[in-house]
């Protein structure tokens, strides 16, 4: 530490530090547009220029070390003069237009330029124009005149989205940012340079011209779309919500948001958005009804199918885009009618995983240690699109020397260096852990599990063993594929033995954004009780659906679709009227997490409760209220709280870090692997949960493109097939024609097909055989 004196204040900073860092430390503003405490130190705008004593000339704040026994000035004469000098030369170019620009009220230049711009222009020469750019549907350089080459968006591809996606063009006052060759903007954290962008260069182009920021309430709120559980501020105007942008969290989301996060209440107001109670006719027809009539029918006919068929006949399923208020409510309801059936976890097709676990899978460990592990070792997971603020903590600590390692079906470019990895097809992942588990305890000269003894570990296995044994901070992380594959108990099983041999931590990066709080809710099976697989795979004769959309949450989406029609009761609890009308008898029009109170639980197991942002559309009220009434209908004891909060503290009471456990029953072992063609199955970052589906601007990005079938050039050698050719695909549900895309990342023997899209549900499971014939 050094001790400098800034403005007359004495403070100690470390060492190598920059002097604008010390003055923030202090409290004491210095102006500036290109630093930014995340990014790289450019020094090119020169706002920040500070009168250092024993200096010749004025230095840049950001780009000067401090010493010790410095002393700064940076409100005196000099370096006022400084900064008023380079704020004349950023407005000779800049166009002074504020109040048609996007970022009127809320610009950085225009705050500085009311301290230290002058009252009129000694500039009377033409001013250049940069004619607009079109970078994608998300973000907005229509008005690329405005940039000031503060370089923050450049500097942000490079070191937080991890490619280089825009850069500067020409010299001197000709330079202009701009992205390769006329590229759109592709990275899935692209909306944060609309944050840092000093100016109105780069905006939302859904936001645009919608509202001015002094016309905005905001609030605070969290995001349902993964397991981060990033901090949101939604901005509404009329009850309506116009924009959300990242609210600093540096344990959790850092001040960066996806642009999952950033975009989907695009989809929150979609034309098919449900507003009103309605039933099926006789005839198949919908018919709009009061909430009570809805209800009363719901309760009838429940009591019926118990009288005659019993209370196990009747069934829940939800999404982990549900609060966990919502959750536990929906559990008790069924528990209190007598039955376990309950589930939220609709992807996971392993039927044993459940037992297998000791309590709540989480992350294994705070999200902020992910910077600052020495050793890591993914297993199952399209890490960038799954979790892309996971991958932007790990990117940061590859940068530190960080050695990651991969086991995956398809080796995506996750944009962050990778020390090893394996590509195979899923069924083989549970053997390939085996493997890497026997090339480590070798390497520490100890037994091999007596299950194991046949195992011959690959160089690629061994190279992995040896840079897991190796480290210090060792994790262990199973994504979301290696928990939905139907060996996912014995691959847990796996990675957890190898994680003790590493003498690291096991964890699960957890799919949704409340799936850790699904399970402290209770909203899995009990004693007797059936799992979301089970339930739709051996119909039941009345089922319960919270914020699900069936067809594309569920694994094998084209048979939930088909057993919830045959049900004798299907109640669907939904946001979205296309989202059930195919299946449901009864739609109850729920507030998404925007319009209602609640609490989500992320990957790390913290708590965090929000309050409803904007008034619910229609008749659509919050999920928590609406189970609480059915209980109190069916005449049941336990339904008599008046707030989200009274739930919340019910459920989450007592120590909740000691109901997380990473723990698995099972020992170490090898599965069979599957014979012919293996499906591979991502869920496109944009096709996740029925909000994101419906947000129009993000389906009109290159990740959510219609689906293809993708395959090594081997495997299309092999089946006489060219890139480009349709396809006939048959699965054991069905058959879908696709078009065939040449792609050596994916595992030998495998056809990778998107989950999520109503082309590929007549597919069905995410995981099996297929046939592929050239049409």
């Amino acid at each position: 530490m050094v001790e400098l004196t800034i403005d007359g204040l004495t403070v100690e900073a470390p060492e190598g530090s920059m002097v604008i860092q010390a003055a923030h430390k202090l409290g004491v503003y210095v102006p500036h547009f290109c630093y930014h405490k995340k990014l790289s130190i450019a020094a090119n705008c020169r706002m920040c220029l500070v009168d250092v004593e024993k200096a010749p000339k004025a230095l840049p704040a950001c780009a000067t070390p401090v010493t010790n026994g410095m002393v700064v000035h940076t409100r005196s004469e000099k370096a006022v003069a400084a900064q008023k000098s380079v704020m004349e030369f950023l407005l000779i170019n800049h166009p002074l237009d504020c109040p048609v620009c996007d970022q009127g009220g809320e610009c950085q230049l225009q705050d500085l330029a009311v301290g230290y711009g002058g009252s009129e222009s000694r500039y009377h020469e033409p001013k250049r124009v940069v004619p607009s750019k079109n970078i994608g549907p998300l973000v907005g350089a229509e008005e690329m005149q405005r940039c000031i080459h503060c370089t923050r968006c450049v500097r942000f591809g490079q070191e937080i989205g991890g490619m280089m996606e825009m850069g500067m063009l020409h010299r001197g006052e000709h330079s202009e940012i701009t992205t390769f060759v006329g590229r759109a903007v592709e990275s899935e954290l692209s909306g944060n340079m609309i944050d840092i962008c000093p100016v109105g260069a780069l905006t939302s182009k859904p936001f645009r011209f919608s509202a001015r920021t002094w016309e905005l309430a905001r609030r605070r709120s969290v995001s349902p779309h993964d397991s981060v559980g990033a901090n949101l501020v939604v901005q509404t105007k009329s009850e309506r919500v116009m924009r959300v942008v990242p609210f600093e969290n540096e344990d959790v989301n850092e001040c960066w948001i996806s642009d999952r996060d950033r975009f989907s209440y695009t989809g929150l107001y979609s034309p098919d958005r449900l507003t009103q109670p309605m039933i099926k006719g006789e005839d198949g027809t919908w018919h709009e009804v009061g909430w009570s009539d809805a209800l009363e029918l719901i309760v009838r006919v429940t009591n019926e199918i118990r009288e005659q068929f019993g209370a196990d006949q009747l069934g829940a399923i939800a999404s982990p885009l549900a609060t966990t208020e919502e959750l536990a409510l929906l559990g008790r309801l069924m528990r209190a009618l007598g039955s376990e059936n309950v589930d939220f976890r609709l992807r996971q097709t392993d039927d044993s995983l459940g037992q297998a676990l000791e309590g709540a899978p989480w992350l294994g460990m705070p999200i902020a240690e992910l910077n600052e592990l020495d050793r890591v070792l993914v297993v199952g997971s399209f890490l960038r699109k799954d979790h892309p603020l996971f991958t932007q903590r790990l990117r940061q600590a590859a940068k530190k020397g960080t050695q990651i390692t991969l086991i995956d079906s398809a080796a995506d470019d996750h944009l962050l260096p990778v020390a090893e990895r394996i590509t195979v097809a899923p069924s083989a992942m549970a053997n390939i852990v085996a493997e890497v588990l026997v090339a480590l305890v070798q390497r520490n000269e100890q037994a091999v599990p007596d299950a194991l003894a046949s195992v011959q570990p690959s160089d690629a296995a061994r190279r992995i063993a040896e840079s897991l044994g190796s480290g210090e901070r060792v994790a262990v992380l199973l994504g979301n594929t290696a928990v939905s594959i139907g060996n996912a108990s014995q691959l847990a099983a796996n990675a957890s033995a190898l994680a003790q041999a590493a003498g690291g931590k096991f964890g699960f990066l957890t799919a949704g954004g409340n799936t850790v709080g699904g399970y402290l809710a209770g909203a899995t099976p009990g004693e007797g009780g059936r799992t979301a697989e089970q339930m739709l795979r051996d119909p039941l004769k009345a089922y319960f659906v919270l914020h699900a959309e069936p067809l594309l949450d569920s694994d094998n989406g084209a048979r939930a679709v088909e057993t919830l029609k045959a049900a004798g009761l299907a109640v669907a609890l939904t946001s979205y009227r296309s989202a059930a009308q195919d299946w449901a008898d009864v739609m109850l029009p729920i507030a998404p997490f925007t319009e209602t109170s609640g609490t989500f639980v992320n990957a790390e197991g913290r708590v965090q409760s929000f309050k409803g942002t904007a008034a619910p559309m229609g008749e659509a009220r919050p999920g928590w209220k609406v189970l609480r009434v059915l209980g109190n209908l069916f005449q049941l004891t336990g339904f008599d709280e008046e707030s989200s909060e009274t739930v919340r503290d019910t459920v989450l009471s007592g120590d909740i870090a000691a109901r997380l456990s990473n723990g698995i029953k099972g020992a170490v072992g090898l599965t069979p692997v599957q014979e012919g063609v293996e499906r591979v199955t991502d869920v496109p970052i944009y096709r996740t949960d029925a909000i994101v589906r419906r947000a129009g601007p993000l389906q009109e990005t290159p990740a959510s493109l219609p689906p293809v079938v993708r395959a090594s050039s081997a495997l299309l050698a092999q089946l006489g097939v060219q890139s480009g050719d349709m396809v006939r695909v048959r699965s054991a549900q069905g058959a879908v024609e696709l078009p065939v895309q040449q792609d050596d990342t994916v595992a030998a023997g495998t056809a990778r097909i998107a989950a999520g899209f109503a082309q590929t549900a007549p597919l069905g499971s995410a995981f099996g055989q297929l046939t592929l014939e050239r049409i």
